[in-house]
């Protein structure tokens, strides 16, 4: 759950620091963010507080210690990843770095996800929503197809206020954006089959 967490936080810096576009609630809270003039990690807090009360009366087996890990650390961890990269590294922002950080960022999150999912010591805010979204549809409704269509509302939710904001729109909304929201379902749903649960499995053993 720890470790799940962890790269979870250093996906998102990394799409930051990529500049091909974040995945898709960290869109959403970079606009909404930039739209308050407040600092993303502190507003996806409150983001996650808000998401949080809705699980607790429709998903509230989803609600543990990972959920709060998950709700608190990930986006000041990646604050630090994004300052550590801009302020003490002063990385450029080279194409070789933006697909680098891109597609490490990708890993992380799929993996991730998988890792903490699998360890069933709660679902972060966000990540429920799919599985409530499951659930208004009987579970006839594949997990994959139901984080699509959660990241693709949070994704027009995020564009909408970061032009409402004046802010640039690219920081938030690119390639990485739309790959984020189109495959980021199957990539937690092939690294649980094929890393989180096989690893749950040889520890229960």
């Amino acid at each position: 759950m720890l470790i799940g967490n962890l790269l979870i936080g250093i996906c998102v810096g990394l799409y930051r620091v990529s500049e091909l576009g974040v995945d898709a609630f960290t869109c959403m809270n970079l606009g909404i963010s930039q739209f308050l003039h407040m600092s993303f990690g502190t507003w996806q807090l409150i983001m996650n507080t808000v998401i949080l009360i809705v699980i607790f009366f429709k998903a509230r087996h989803c609600i543990g210690a990972g959920t709060i890990v998950n709700m608190v650390g990930v986006g000041y961890m990646a604050d630090f990843i994004y300052w550590l990269a801009h302020t003490v590294l002063q990385l450029s922002v080279t194409p070789f770095l933006q697909i680098t950080a891109f597609l490490l960022g990708s890993l992380f999150l799929g993996l991730g996800v998988a890792l903490y999912m699998t360890a069933d010591m709660g679902t972060s805010p966000y990540d429920s929503v799919p599985i409530m979204i499951q659930n208004a549809g009987s579970g006839r409704m594949s997990f994959r197809l139901a984080r699509m269509i959660s990241d693709i509302t949070v994704v027009i939710i995020g564009v909408l206020f970061c032009l409402l904001a004046g802010g640039n729109l690219w920081t938030i909304l690119g390639i990485g954006t739309i790959c984020s929201a189109l495959l980021s379902g199957s990539l937690i749903q092939f690294f649980s089959k094929h890393v989180a649960l096989p690893l749950l499995d040889k520890y229960k053993s």
